[in-house]
């Protein structure tokens, strides 16, 4: 399976499937209210990729893609008309996984009537009845597929939260960032739930800021290592580091108005943030280098667990630090519910998180101890009031938050 470079341009080739593909690459078709064609004076270019955030416990997690549709009516139907697809033909396997740490593969471009489109859908094959499955995971040190279930729901399309616009003459470069570690949802008899979760980042194009990127190196040896551009505490991307310590977030939006924290993590150590780090449309923003690498201390991991009830309703938990200087909130920690049972089990360092300010490289960094331990654990789940708790694990091993969330 052939991957590219998030900065390479987007051609023929799809992972994904190459429809949207009208002219250059064969295959696939679009579907519209009409069949006239328009003047080159009001069409555009839209072009559509995929990366990946890193995944929790697993070795593959695969999904077949039949199609990508996109419609300029926010309340349109799946059986409305009006919709541009990417139609592939046969329906395309992904392995996530292969897309971590700033590769993306193509999902392929078409050309579009200029204006505002503001309803995106990614359309799964259905599984079939025994292996090989159209949606499945192999978790971490076993070769079994397991299928992944996918709700009737999303046989229609998962919706996409994205607006954007097509402008005449230009091309609009989008990117869907499937975060498979948040996307996948353990079940109380073994199984797996897919509960998507993708956000859809311009990379270029008209009507608002495009994207740039992060990169920089961690020490060596981390055990599952995880870097995160954050807001407030709202996680925007995610990647892992490989095994020199390098990693890569592309694409990042352009930060407009207030600067982004970066947030890294790996089991046995202190979390690091590092705050007011900027970025800038076509531009790499540095971190740190081979030679001055970002190193984690160790710590003592303590456990905060609980249940979210009701069970069955697609229930989240994460583990939030508020940095002390700022007030500013971080992830630490992100757990789906098990989709059977509503159990749930956070492990968080009890050291302090240590903190610092981009600028000159090599980042200084300090301790936070005014943060050791001390988490905001929020319990939530879509058409739920979100519920948050406090907890203090700096001195007990152990600390317990259960959610009974409400509509």
């Amino acid at each position: 399976m052939k991957t590219f470079p998030i900065p390479s341009r987007l051609g023929c080739i799809s992972m994904i499937g190459a429809a949207f593909l009208l002219n250059a690459c064969g295959g696939g078709g679009s579907t519209g209210t009409s069949g006239s064609t328009a003047s080159p004076s009001t069409m555009g270019t839209l072009s559509v990729s995929m990366t990946d955030a890193p995944a929790c416990g697993f070795d593959q997690v695969n999904v077949t893609v039949s199609k990508v549709r996109v419609h300029t009516n926010s309340g349109a139907d799946a059986d409305d008309t009006g919709w541009k697809d990417i139609a592939l033909e046969p329906a395309k396997k992904i392995n996530l996984l292969e897309l971590t740490n700033g590769f993306t593969t193509e999902l392929g471009e078409t050309t579009l009537q200029t204006g505002q489109y503001t309803q995106m859908r990614l359309v799964l094959a259905a599984n079939g009845g025994t292996a090989p499955y159209a949606n499945s995971v192999v978790q971490s040190g076993t070769t079994a597929e397991v299928a992944l279930e996918t709700p009737s729901a999303l046989q229609s399309g998962i919706k996409l939260n994205k607006q954007f616009e097509v402008a005449a003459d230009e091309e609009t470069e989008l990117v869907l960032d499937f975060d498979a570690c948040k996307s996948i949802v353990k079940k109380g008899n073994g199984g797996f739930l897919l509960k998507p979760v993708i956000s859809v980042i311009t990379k270029t194009g008209s009507g608002s800021a495009a994207s740039g990127s992060i990169n920089g190196y961690l020490n060596t040896g981390l055990v599952n290592p995880v870097v995160s551009v954050q807001q407030n505490g709202v996680v925007l991307k995610s990647t892992i580091a490989d095994s020199n310590g390098a990693f890569t977030l592309s694409p990042v939006p352009a930060s407009t108005g207030a600067n982004y924290t970066v947030v890294i993590t790996a089991d046995g150590r202190t979390a690091a943030a590092i705050t007011g780090v900027p970025v800038t449309s076509g531009v790499t923003t540095a971190l740190s280098t081979s030679t001055a690498p970002v190193a984690l201390q160790t710590s003592t991991m303590h456990t905060v667990n609980g249940t979210v009830t009701p069970f069955n309703i697609g229930g989240t938990v994460r583990a939030l630090q508020t940095l002390t200087s700022s007030g500013e909130k971080i992830e630490v920690a992100y757990q789906t519910a098990d989709a059977v049972t509503g159990v749930y089990s956070l492990s968080l360092p009890s050291a302090a998180p240590l903190v610092g300010a981009y600028g000159t490289l090599p980042v200084t960094f300090s301790a936070d101890t005014a943060a050791s331990g001390k988490y905001v654990i929020e319990g939530s789940a879509s058409g739920y009031l979100t519920q948050n708790t406090n907890v203090d694990i700096s001195t007990s091993a152990k600390a317990t938050a259960n959610f009974t969330l409400t509509q």
